[in-house]
């Protein structure tokens, strides 16, 4: 069992499932619920789902969403503040999934946009740290999560990054990302994202230009799997699972729990890979991004 600390946001998830197409300016039937979200959140509740002890580092509203969700952690067991920013609402993502499953996201941060070093927790025992790209993305939060950054790297804890979404990621010069990530020790993302970081139009190609800024890279390729490399010589690739998709929200975030949890367990990076489609692949099952409340994974 490890201590692993996870950096971000913490989100109010409004999942809108359709399975038609959108009748603009008219009704559209739909399935609307709401759940527990944000990367940071996310991830920590599936690293607590996997028996790892868990803080997660973020901010809530001091409204009734963050009363909600701050209580649903605790059903989690994971470890958080418990102070709400005064006078904030917490941050609300409304998530529009289609008839295949894909998901498109309408974010808005709230608190989660002034997250800075006065968040974190006593830092002494954590084994490795997880960072939301949303923290580093948002200009708001920017200065005080590279601050954040500093401390981790000052007192030698691995730094985990998932850098977030290629529609944000356009908004930050090329040159800025891969200064983000020299400082981090693993880089978790998707195959839009690798190839837009990588600047290259093939995944191997981009797998090479990452590993020269970080040493592990993993790129999450959904239904082909995944693929990884470690300093910059071995390469492994895993074929995903075949299970029916409901709803992909979460996906990513439930493979870099698995896939985290395993690769500080042991460095073996079939081994973790496989742990983190095992995730993704349960996470996939239903509607919303946590791990199913009450069992086993």
């Amino acid at each position: 069992m490890f201590n692993f600390l996870c950096i971000g946001d913490i989100m109010l998830d409004v999942s809108v499932v359709i399975d038609s197409e959108i009748h603009v300016g008219g009704d559209t039937k739909a399935s609307i619920s709401t759940h527990g979200g944000g990367a940071a959140a996310n991830v920590a509740t599936w690293l607590a789902a996997l028996g790892n002890h868990v803080f997660l580092c973020s901010r809530a509203g001091d409204d009734l969403n963050g009363e909600f969700l701050h209580n649903e952690l605790d059903k989690y067991s994971v470890r958080h503040s418990l102070e709400r920013a005064k006078d904030e609402k917490t941050g609300v993502v409304v998530i529009l999934v289609n008839e295949a499953g894909d998901r498109t996201m309408f974010p808005d941060s709230g608190a989660n946009s002034g997250l800075s070093v006065a968040d974190l927790p006593p830092l002494d025992h954590f084994s490795a740290a997880y960072l939301s790209g949303y923290a580093l993305i948002n200009p708001k939060s920017r200065k005080n999560v590279l601050e954040m950054i500093q401390h981790l790297k000052a007192i030698d804890i691995p730094i985990v990054l998932d850098p977030g979404t290629v529609g944000a990621l356009r908004n930050i010069p090329r040159s800025l990302l891969a200064e983000w990530l020299g400082l981090v020790d693993v880089l978790i993302l998707n195959e839009e994202e690798a190839l837009y970081i990588g600047n290259e139009s093939d995944i191997t190609g981009a797998l090479v230009n990452l590993a020269a800024l970080t040493p592990l890279v993993v790129v999450k390729r959904g239904g082909l799997g995944a693929i990884a490399i470690f300093e910059r010589a071995m390469i492994v690739e895993v074929p995903a699972e075949e299970v029916e998709v409901v709803d992909t929200t979460g996906a990513g975030d439930s493979f870099a729990a698995g896939f985290i949890s395993a690769w500080f367990e042991e460095p073996h990076l079939e081994r973790a890979i496989k742990s983190g489609i095992v995730q993704a692949s349960i996470c996939i099952g239903s509607v919303g991004a946590r791990p199913p409340l009450g069992k086993d994974i």
